[in-house]
């Protein structure tokens, strides 16, 4: 009886250490990281948040969360093209409420009605729907577009608001769409697996009267493996206010990341990924 008691135990363990908001990415959901390193300390805000995303009880890429700014900071997965619907449904994180809550991305809806969860504490801990209301010269950028994955669950996974930030429409349509679709195809051509980092600046705007941020840069980066013996990356980072995106090197991004989140030398990837 007390080695079934122990067994029941180290089940409910295990079980709590893959919760949806995670102390670590190294500890949860390490895959979706080249080399299984995540991106060093210099990123990360004063309120942060690590959500290994999950839908329909899988993981589907990685994203830290700014609590404060209610955006993402970066979102990490792993690129995996493929033709299909584009979702139309928009999910919210139960476990930034609260540990008691869904360990997978539900709809607005779900939490309030089945689970007595109020908009007013839904919308302390993330952006939720009204937030993305009525916007003018902006709408919900994807940091980890839907168009980068190859069923119909992963992209879903991807319509979460904790995904998505402010970004400028000319941009999310023009450039940057451009580079989504057209450049990453050329410069994945060999790879086997592609590593995606994609994140958001923190810029000095908001929307929704304050409750979330508009970020002044948006920016991805790459780590492609070709082979065993052969690596490859690159960068590029766009401000969210023109229809421009800058192509650079992975040690440009980072110096360019280092500068403007003042937060000390930026990593992405492990070192074993090309700077030049």
């Amino acid at each position: 009886m007390r080695g079934l008691l122990l067994l029941q135990v180290l089940a409910s363990c295990l079980w709590l250490g893959h919760s949806e908001v995670v102390k670590s990415f190294e500890t949860s959901c390490p895959q979706f990281f080249f080399r299984e390193i995540p991106p060093n300390e210099g990123l990360e805000p004063r309120k942060p948040a690590w959500i290994c995303q999950r839908y329909k009880n899988q993981y589907y890429f990685a994203t830290l969360y700014d609590r404060k700014m209610r955006i993402p900071v970066y979102s990490a997965y792993i690129y995996q093209p493929g033709p299909g619907k584009r979702p139309r449904t928009w999910l919210v994180e139960p476990q930034l409420i609260g540990p008691t809550y869904p360990k997978t991305m539900e709809k607005e809806w779900t939490l309030l009605n089945r689970y007595n969860v109020s908009l007013e504490k839904l919308s302390q801990s993330q952006a939720i729907l009204h937030d993305y209301k009525n916007l003018t010269g902006l709408n919900r950028g994807h940091l980890n577009p839907s168009g980068h994955h190859d069923d119909y669950s992963s992209r879903m996974a991807t319509f979460t608001l904790t995904n998505i930030v402010p970004q400028d429409e000319k941009l999310n349509g023009g450039a940057w769409n451009n580079y989504e679709q057209q450049t990453m195809i050329r410069r994945t051509q060999g790879c086997t697996t592609t590593y995606v980092i994609v994140g958001a600046v923190p810029g000095n705007n908001y929307i929704a009267k304050g409750r979330v941020n508009k970020p002044s840069h948006l920016w991805s980066a790459a780590c492609c493996v070709v082979d065993n013996n052969y690596i490859k990356a690159w960068a590029v980072i766009a401000e969210n206010d023109k229809n421009q995106v800058q192509l650079l090197t992975l040690g440009e991004l980072e110096d360019t990341l280092t500068e403007l989140y003042g937060r000390g030398q930026v990593s992405l990837f492990d070192s074993d990924c090309p700077r030049e």
